[in-house]
Parts: C-alpha cells; structure tokens; sequence
C-alpha cells in the first residue's frame, strides 16, 4: 500500500497563467445554473435553491494571508513547480481573491447543494427553511477545474466564506481544523486510501472568529468554552467533490416532480457523475438504464473497498452520512474523524455521531448510504422494469460484497493466505482484554514475532498470566498458519507494506496547531513529513517520538480523544 514520491514527473506549471491553459469547467459547461442566482457570484445570504445544480459563489478572501504549507508529493504529481505556491498569482487565488485571475480561467467560483440523510432515514423538517432545498456547501466554495496529464481536477477552497448554503454561519475554517484536515488527507494517500487531496494551506494573520472548544486540561464531552481561532483557507482537490446526497437532492425532486425539469436534472447529474468519475468503466454509447445499473455496481465495488481500507489503517469517519459519502469512492470531508489507538470496536471520536458510526460498525453505515445512492437512482428506471430489477440485486449483494472486502483485508494485515474466522475472533477478543495500540501491534506482528515479548510495545496495559498463555497459543497457532507459499521474511516484507508505522495520533497534532496559531509552523511540516511516509522506516528520533503509545494524560482528553464540533 505504500506509496513512493514522485520526483521524475517534469514540472510544467510554473506560474497561474499555466495552469489557466489547463482549465476546463466541466460542471459548469454541461449542467445548470440555479436560474435564481446572480452573475457576479456575490450571493452570500442563507437562501432556498430550488432547483439547477449550482450556484455561482465568489469566495470571501481572507485578510493578510500567510503561507503555512502545500503539498511537495501532490505538487510534484501535478507536475507544479513548488515555487508556484509562493507566486502572487497563486497566492491570491487560493485565498479567495478571483478578481485578477488570468484568461481562460473564470472569475466566479461555486457551490452546491443536497439532500440530508442519517443512516437511511431521509431529513427535510431539519433544513433551514423545512422544504429540503436549504442544505449543501456552506463554507467550500469550487474555485477551479482543470486537466492535468489527462486527468481531470476539481480545486476547492475549505473556509472560502459564505454561501447561499452557509445557514447563517460565517463559511470560515479556523486553523485548528484546517491544519487538521491538510495533514490528513495527505496521510491518508500515503496509506494507500482512496481520498481527496491537499493542495495548499494558508492562515490570517488577522480575521479571527469565535468557535465552542475544550478548555485546557478539559474532560468535557462538549466544548465548555468559545476560544477565538485564526481563519484559514484549505485547497482540497478531487476529481470531483459529487457526493450521494447531491443525488439523492435530485431524486428526490423528481419522485414528486417537484419542477418540470426534475427528473432531467437528476439524469444531467448522474451522466456528469459517470463522466467525471467513471469514464473508464462505463461504455458511453450504452442506453441510460444500462449505465445506471453500471454505476450503482462500479461504485459497490469502490465502496466497499474504501471501507476495506479505513478499518485497515484504523480510520474513523465519525459522521459517515450520505452528504459526506463521496460518489467516486474516496475518503471525503475530514470533520470529526480520528484515528484508533486503544483498540476499541466501537471507538467512536465524535461525541454527536453514535455507535452507528462508530470503527467496525462503518461497513454497515456504507451500506446505509449505498442504499441511498440507489434509491437516488431508481426514478431514472421508472420505465426499465428489468434494469431496475438488477440494481435492486446489486444493492442486496452490498452486504456479502463487503464482507469479501473485509476478509481479504484482514487476511493480508495478518500475512495469511486466505481468511480464519476462528483465528481472527480470539485475536480481537484478546486485542480488547489486553488493551492494545492498534497500529503499533499489526505493525510488531509484521516481524512474525516468536512469543508475546515481540508484540508487547504495544501493550497499554501488562497481560495477567492467564492472557499471556492465551497469547503465547494464538501466536503459534497464527505462525502455523502463515503464507506457506512465501519466506517468512517475504510475508514480513508484505505485512509492512499493509501495515504502517507511522499513524495519525491526534495528542501528536494539537502541539502543531497550537503552535500554527502562534505563527510557528515548524512542527505542521514535520508532521507532513512523517505522515506522508507511514509505511518508511524513519530516523530514531522520530520513531522515538512519534511511533509510541499514547500517554496516560490523554485518555478522554475534550478536543484529543474526542470532540463534538470540527470547525
């Protein structure tokens, strides 16, 4: 799963004015406008929106901005020059001034909206208005689509201020949160997650707004203060930011034909969907009730393996509703997510989101989305009984679909050929009684240790005698299980490949925010570099400072172990 820096992509994009000749507004060109809306993009109150599939929106800029960080990796992918994120041109841009960008780029951003649902159940009452039409993007704003070496990106500024959608909110991002989601979406690519990008981070050094937080030292459940944060613009980039509920918006408009061009909207969307997203797998020239049923099991697939993936690396999605499920299958809006230490099934890092969200219950939740997704689809089958009959038998194969996912999943973290039920239900009963670190235990265990001492680093708590021997049996009945078919070093070699090092601990990360806040973004970038490199072997000062168990001190931490708001 590791991936490697690419250095040898040559680097073509300099200055704005190049990468303006790479820009192409898909979603602009071949949808529609909200014919409520205003050419000049300055729309900025709460607002219905009943219909088209955006919104113009310029970006509320930020005041003084400084540089904090880019991303060297996506950079050098993109084949942009890394002193392009110094240039005024950029700089302006991915602050939120669009006024003096170079032809053929457009002065004029967007935003989007959709529909709300919470594992299933669909929500209209609780929309600002009670009609359904006053969710979406409230503080992202799109500000650019471009083609680069073939491939097509969307440039979306996180914090970029107000929209039509914002519900009467600021549409600012404050630094704690914005630092937050920059790292990790390059962490997680680094892990082999399918995610979105981080492409450049930039901080006020004077618009500051007032957020709820933990106050030092908090155990709170809820923040128990309102602290003043420093506004920042992260650039998250994506081949598109389409997410479930964007259809299910759509859907539902045309189930009750909400407006005579209903139903042909939710076809415009889900044919740009295909286009944007799944060009390479769906036969262009095939009737649209075929390319329906395409889609909903091409996106199973991806689904599926995202899930895969998170439990893999321990990721928790904390608030997996269907507006934050992307339709590309990648990891999508990185609010209150977190990542498990102390091995716990059900761990849980955003107080708001249940145990329905919570660490090995995100298989179910994906399925709860993936019905949505389907029912999003079905008005567009109205008249193709047989087609709507397969889609229903795509969405009841989500479930075994899934479980093959996990299997395998499990199988490789564990070095073994095929997947042991018996085995891999006494490790986690055994992971649970013995209060383990998750990551830093697969990652002993891909050294095919011969007893307990070789996975005790992980260990938060020392085994009683009982749970030793318990060990000590599953560790020689696992090594007798092991890949035959490879050297033991081999399968080693293959479990680090799956299992990193290096995870995202966030009593690691607050330091670096708090000190962001003070203007010192020192230890933001040495964290990028650490994090974007989880599976290397680092120095012996950084794995003795980063590869280790999460202190006493931190346990139901407010605003560590848990949080209720992102910000």
């Amino acid at each position: 799963m590791a991936n490697q820096l690419i250095t040898d992509v040559p680097k073509s994009v300099h200055t704005l004015e190049d990468l303006a000749k790479l820009s192409d507004y898909s979603l602009l060109d071949s949808l529609n406008c909200d014919p409520d809306a205003t050419e000049t993009g300055d729309d900025y109150a709460p607002r219905q929106v009943f219909s088209g599939h955006y919104v113009p929106v310029k970006p509320t800029p930020i005041a003084n901005p400084v540089y904090v960080a880019h991303s060297e990796t996506f950079f050098a992918e993109l084949g942009f020059d890394d002193n392009l994120v110094h240039t005024e041109g950029f700089a302006s841009l991915f602050t939120g001034d669009m006024s003096n960008v170079p032809s053929p780029m457009r002065r004029v951003g967007w935003a989007t909206g959709y529909a709300l649902s919470i594992y299933g159940t669909e929500y209209i009452q609780q929309c600002p208005f009670g009609t359904g039409n006053g969710y979406g993007d409230g503080r992202a704003v799109s500000v650019l689509e471009a083609v680069i070496d073939k491939k097509r990106w969307e440039m979306q500024l996180k914090g970029g201020g107000p929209t039509p959608y914002c519900r009467g909110g600021d549409g600012r991002a404050v630094l704690r949160s914005s630092v937050r989601e920059f790292l990790v979406q390059e962490h997680m690519h680094g892990l082999g997650v399918p995610t979105s990008r981080s492409l450049c981070l930039f901080v006020s050094q004077s618009e500051q707004v007032r957020r709820p937080w933990y106050s030092e030292g908090s155990y709170a459940t809820n923040p128990d203060m309102n602290v003043s944060n420093p506004v920042a613009i992260s650039t998250r980039v994506a081949p598109s930011f389409l997410r479930v509920g964007q259809l299910e918006l759509f859907a539902r408009r045309a189930r009750v034909n909400q407006h005579p061009d209903a139903l042909k909207e939710l076809e415009m969307i889900v044919l740009h969907l295909i286009a944007r997203e799944y060009q390479n797998e769906i036969d262009h020239e095939l009737a649209i009730a075929e390319k329906v049923v395409q889609l909903a099991l091409a996106f199973r697939d991806r689904l599926t393996t995202l899930i895969s993936h998170w439990l893999r690396v321990g990721y928790c999605q904390g608030n997996f509703n269907s507006d934050n499920c992307a339709c590309g299958g990648y990891t999508l809006d990185y609010g209150p997510f977190g990542f498990i230490e102390l091995f716990d099934p059900y761990y849980q890092p955003w107080t708001g989101g249940g145990q329905h969200f919570s660490f090995f219950n995100q298989g179910a939740a994906a399925q709860t989305n993936f019905d949505m997704f389907c029912k999003a689809l079905q008005p567009l089958l109205s008249v193709a009984p047989e087609a709507l009959a397969e889609l229903n038998q795509i969405n009841l194969g989500f479930a075994s679909a899934m479980q093959d996912k996990m299997e395998k999943m499990w199988a490789s973290k564990l070095g073994l050929a095929s997947f042991d039920a018996q085995l891999f239900n006494q490790l986690i009963t055994l992971m649970v009684q013995t209060s383990v670190d998750y990551s830093i235990f697969f990652r002993e265990l891909s050294k095919i240790p011969d007893d307990i001492s070789g996975v005790s680093k992980s260990f938060y708590n020392t085994p009683t005698d009982e749970l030793s021997e318990q060990w000590a049996l599953w560790l020689q009945k696992w090594r007798s299980m092991l890949n035959t078919q490879e050297s033991i070093q081999k399968t080693a070699h293959m479990m680090q490949q799956v299992n990193p090092k290096y995870t995202w601990r966030e009593w690691l990360v607050v330091p670096a925010y708090q000190q962001a806040g003070k203007g010192d973004f020192e230890l933001v970038r040495e964290l990028q570099q650490v994090l974007t490199q989880p599976f290397d072997e680092q120095s012996s000062e950084i794995e003795s400072k980063y590869y280790s168990l999460k202190p006493q001190a931190f346990f139901d931490a407010g605003g560590v172990s848990h949080y209720s708001c992102s910000s």
